[in-house]
C-alpha cells in the first residue's frame, strides 16, 4: 500500500512538472510564428531559411503545395503576393512531445503587381523541435 501511495506522488509531481513547463514552450512556439510572420513581411531571405525545416511542405488554400526553397524564392519574389502586412488572430497551440500544432487566421494587406489586395485565410502550421529549435515542418492553408 505504502508503494501505491509513492507511485501517486512520484506521478503527481511529474505530471506538476510537465505542465509548469508548458506554457514557456507554448511562448517558445509563439515567438518561431511571430518570426515567421516577420520573414515573410519583410521578404527575408535568410530569416525565413532559418525558421523552416529543410523537409518543409507549404500547402497553400488553392491546393498548391511547395517544398522549402519554392517557398521562399515565392516570398522573395513578391510574385503572385508581396504581403505588406500580416495581422494573426485567434492562434492556438497544441504541444506533444517535439511536436507543435499552430492554429490560426491571418489576415493580410497584399499588393499583385502593384494592385492592392487583401487576404483571409486559416492556417494550420506544423513545428518541430529540431535541434534546440522550432523549425515550421508543414503548412496548410484553407479558405474562410
Amino acid at each position: 500500500m505504502r508503494n501505491v501511495f509513492y507511485f501517486f506522488i512520484l506521478l503527481f509531481v511529474m505530471s506538476t512538472s510537465v505542465n509548469c513547463r508548458q506554457p514557456n514552450r507554448e511562448k517558445e512556439v509563439a515567438a518561431a510564428v511571430e518570426i515567421f510572420r516577420k520573414g515573410i513581411v519583410d521578404a527575408d531571405k535568410n530569416l525565413l531559411k532559418t525558421i523552416t525545416a529543410d523537409e518543409l511542405v507549404y500547402g497553400h488554400s488553392s491546393g498548391k503545395v511547395q517544398n522549402k526553397a519554392e517557398f521562399i524564392a515565392e516570398i522573395i519574389s513578391g510574385q503572385p503576393l508581396d504581403y505588406i502586412t500580416v495581422d494573426l488572430a485567434d492562434q492556438t497551440i497544441k504541444i506533444v512531445g517535439t511536436t507543435a500544432v499552430v492554429r490560426h487566421t491571418l489576415s493580410s494587406e497584399t499588393t499583385s503587381n502593384g494592385i492592392p489586395g487583401h487576404l483571409k485565410i486559416g492556417n494550420m502550421l506544423i513545428w518541430q523541435k529540431q535541434h534546440g529549435k522550432w523549425k515550421l515542418l508543414a503548412r496548410q492553408a484553407f479558405k474562410l
